[in-house]
């Protein structure tokens, strides 16, 4: 495989999946700038990086050597300007279409004319930032997965305007940092999600109409198909709020209704039950073990 002839690298934004990135890029030795809009979300997400290199060196998966050189390839800035040098610039963003814009507008006066540009959005359609900066021949998604550092898939999504150049430049350098990478068409949910977002909805539409318990489905998904985790509990994890926002953008590009948000989920989220991160969802995790919330049957 050509090589990607990245040397710096540059994220925006420093939250679960912009960190994650960072860490990763850093860990396969790229000089890594990670930008954030304030200091306050750039302290949090460097305090999870940090984190997250101390519980891999506590277990033998780092040496303190190479924990120190990690950390000291990760440059944090709220200042676009310091990643003028970068060769890539991977955003992670809040996934919203207008706020992704405005940030590669800024980014596209700020960075270096040559250097590749790559969306990590989940749902939205690259063409949608692509045409909103001066370089879409140069504009790429890569969709990584949560979580970035365990987690070897990245897509990479070409446009009808990203140049082959671009497309296997984004390649290599998925490979570059330990991912294993995959074409995709640019559509709303690519490859992985056009798959498993309407079998996520179906795990709830089926709770909704009293098919199964939220432990027998996911248990039942489990053994019967030798899935990890069950769908319902996968839900949480992924963030309900984040999953009924993706199955909107989702529907709004194919106008299918199995990626319409079922009432459960539309209901849930409005109520603030959006899984793990608020510690209910389908199950409630303040208990040990997390107990089903009783949702289905």
């Amino acid at each position: 495989m050509a090589e990607s002839g990245v040397r710096s690298v540059g994220v925006l934004g420093c939250g679960q999946m912009g960190g994650g990135i960072a860490q990763v890029c850093a860990t396969a030795g790229f000089e890594t700038h990670v930008r954030e809009a304030g200091e306050e979300p750039l302290e949090r997400g460097m305090a999870s990086i940090l984190r997250a290199l101390d519980s891999a060196a506590e277990r033998g998966r780092l040496s303190a050597e190479d924990r120190a050189a990690i950390e000291g390839r990760l440059h944090p800035t709220t200042d676009l300007a310091d990643l003028a040098g970068c060769d890539i610039v991977i955003e992670a963003v809040t996934e919203d279409l207008d706020l992704k814009c405005a940030v590669w507008r800024e980014a596209d006066a700020a960075v270096q004319a040559d250097a590749v540009f790559a969306s990590n959005t989940s749902s939205l359609t690259i063409a949608a930032m692509a045409g909103s900066t001066g370089r879409a021949d140069r504009f790429v998604g890569m969709h990584f997965f949560f979580p970035v550092p365990a987690m070897r898939l990245v897509e990479v999504v070409r446009t009808v305007t990203t140049s082959d150049e671009t497309f296997e430049r984004a390649t290599a350098f998925a490979s570059e940092i330990g991912k294993e990478p995959i074409a995709a068409k640019d559509q709303s949910g690519f490859t992985v999600n056009l798959l498993l977002v309407p079998y996520l909805l179906d795990a709830i539409r089926a709770l909704e109409r009293g098919v199964a318990s939220t432990e027998d489905i996911d248990r039942g998904m489990q053994l019967g198909c030798g899935h990890p985790m069950g769908p319902l509990t996968l839900c949480d994890l992924v963030g309900l709020d984040v999953l009924h926002q993706v199955a909107e953008y989702m529907y709004a590009e194919h106008r299918e209704a199995r990626y319409a948000p079922p009432p459960l989920l539309t209901r849930m989220t409005l109520v603030g039950l959006h899984g793990r991160k608020t510690r209910r969802g389908f199950y409630d995790y303040s208990a040990d073990p997390p107990t089903p919330l009783g949702l289905g049957v």
